[in-house]
């Protein structure tokens, strides 16, 4: 029996994880939920899966948390980051799945690191932060770090039983979001409620702007480097509208490895809990005969330009990713409340990447100190955009 902690159960991938440990009620146990904002589903979770330890992002979120036989005191559940800790740092838990969205989580990994947790990873901006850092401790306690993005977990597992020296580089696919083949003009205009209709996943509001942008290629890319160690220029993207092969690894001897799949969440997530093994998966299988095509492209990084952005923070390393990541979730959260336009996003970020002088973060109180720095420049850019329009 594995016994499984989840930052962010409330959200689309905590949900899936709860799916998961549904299918494999003798081998999974929930012992630990931590959510947002969100008291009334939490609430429902707590009452299906009985975790030992829950926490929630507010004070306000516990005070509308509905009791039950199973809720514990209001004024045992932990709260913000302190309250990821906890969750993540419960002794019963083997298995820690970072599902949260944003930077909060961060201290919470590494807590769980440093008690020697598996991590399953779904949160890009833990390792676009501090992958340093992260990867270092990891090494260091002997834990694991099992990506769960499709991505990174099928890049995972094309490279089972290969060694380093094999690898020649990685190709992440991308679907190319909503907007697909349109010009830096045509994007001038258009809207939030465009930018959230994903052709084939379904995800959270942030994640899914930052895949119309292709940021969220762009930080699969770093996060790709810190997860496998591989340069930049081992790392490729093209677009594959269908999100059949959820991406590929080019070896040495020109052979290339792909992983495809039904776009469902829960077969990477099963994979990260199943890891070494594979477990049957209550889904539908995926009919090539059905599939048709399959598309591959280069991504245009003159209409898409945060993908080329982030490179360059990669090569720059030290503190830029940390901008990258902070200047992003700015200007995203201003397009989304209509406050600034589409392309105004890789502006904002462009700008604080350029007033930034990269310089060693060998801590995570230099990363945090480097993310605040940059939140406030970008906000101070995202208003400048803001005033003109």
């Amino acid at each position: 029996m594995k016994r499984i902690a989840i930052l962010g159960s409330t959200g689309s991938i905590g949900q899936s994880a709860l799916n998961v440990v549904d299918a494999h009620a003798d081998k999974l146990r929930v012992v630990g939920l931590a959510a947002g904002e969100n008291a009334d589903l939490l609430a429902s979770q707590i009452d299906r899966y009985r975790p030992e330890i829950v926490s929630m992002a507010t004070d306000d979120a516990v005070a509308r948390l509905k009791p039950s036989r199973y809720t514990p005191p209001r004024d045992d559940v932990p709260t913000g980051r302190e309250g990821l800790v906890a969750v993540a740092s419960h002794p019963d838990a083997d298995i820690v799945l970072c599902a949260s969205s944003g930077t909060e989580a961060l201290e919470a990994v590494l807590a769980a690191i440093d008690l020697g947790k598996t991590i399953a990873l779904a949160n890009k901006e833990v390792l676009v932060m501090a992958g340093g850092l992260v990867t270092e401790a990891a090494a260091r306690r002997g834990v694991a770090i099992l990506p769960v993005d499709s991505e990174h977990n099928a890049i995972h597992q094309c490279l089972h039983g290969h060694t380093h020296a094999e690898v020649k580089r990685l190709v992440l696919t991308a679907s190319g979001g909503p907007f697909r083949g349109r010009t830096a003009a045509e994007l001038a205009g258009v809207s939030a409620e465009d930018a959230l209709k994903h052709p084939t996943w379904r995800m959270g509001r942030k994640i899914t702007i930052d895949s119309a942008t292709l940021m969220n290629k762009g930080l699969e890319v770093i996060e790709a480097h810190w997860l496998f160690g591989v340069r930049a220029d081992q790392i490729d993207v093209v677009i594959h509208p269908q999100s059949v092969v959820h991406s590929l690894v080019e070896f040495v001897d020109g052979s290339f490895l792909a992983q495809l799949g039904v776009t469902d969440m829960r077969l990477p997530i099963q994979y990260a809990f199943s890891y070494p093994d594979r477990w049957t998966a209550p889904l539908p299988p995926l009919d090539l005969t059905r599939a048709g095509r399959l598309d591959f492209d280069v991504p245009d990084t003159d209409a898409f330009p945060c993908l080329r952005l982030a490179y360059r923070a990669l090569d720059a390393e030290r503190s830029l990713p940390v901008v990258l990541n902070a200047a992003n979730e700015v200007a995203v959260a201003r397009f989304l409340d209509g406050r600034i336009s589409f392309t105004a996003i890789p502006h904002v970020i462009e700008r604080t990447m350029c007033a930034h002088q990269p310089a060693p973060v060998e801590s995570l109180a230099a990363v945090r100190a480097v993310d605040r720095w940059a939140r406030e420049y970008a906000e101070r850019e995202a208003g400048a955009v803001e005033s003109k329009l």
